[in-house]
């Protein structure tokens, strides 16, 4: 006679998220405000309120776009304000910084959007392994974000966690 086999992990409650799900699917961009220095060195108000004028900024539509400057130069704040006024109407978000400030932004908009309450008195096991990468900064984030009502938090997959948090008993 055959033993029958039973799947513990199915059986065990855990519920994984993976932060894979979030991912946003969307090109990432960046913009480099280099391109628009005076040689190299300085913006000129005048000639880049004109080029933000002329610019076709529909090509931004639907984009993830980061906006920095790589040259060692002095660019007022204002210059990444203006930018960003042109950018918005198109692009699905805007970042000042690099890819990865862009990246981390995208996980933290997704993770802002789960309800924490779907995962009140779970045991919840965060998805090490990924297709695309994850931020570690998103899992510090969906960790804030479920400490305070999971009964457990855990790492990796439900066959092999690494244990992280369990709610002390009241």
């Amino acid at each position: 006679m055959e033993a029958e086999i039973i799947n513990r992990v199915a059986n065990s409650g855990l519920i994984t998220l993976d932060l894979e799900e979030y991912y946003h699917p969307g090109e990432r961009v960046v913009y480099d405000l280099k391109d628009n220095l005076y040689m190299g060195l300085i913006l000129k108000e005048k000639d880049f309120r004109a080029f933000l004028k002329e610019h076709d900024w529909s090509q931004y539509a639907g984009k993830n776009v980061a906006i920095t400057c790589t040259e060692d130069a002095i660019v007022p704040t204002w210059a990444y304000m203006l930018l960003t006024l042109q950018l918005q109407p198109y692009a699905n978000t805007v970042v000042f910084g690099n890819l990865a400030d862009l990246e981390e932004k995208l996980y933290f908009d997704a993770i802002n959007r789960i309800n924490p309450e779907e995962y009140r008195a779970a045991r919840v096991v965060v998805k090490g392994c990924s297709k695309v990468p994850v931020p570690t900064a998103a899992y510090v984030e969906i960790t804030r974000v479920l400490r305070p009502v999971v009964q457990s938090l855990l790492f990796g997959e439900p066959c092999s966690t690494v244990p992280l948090y369990k709610r002390p008993k009241a």
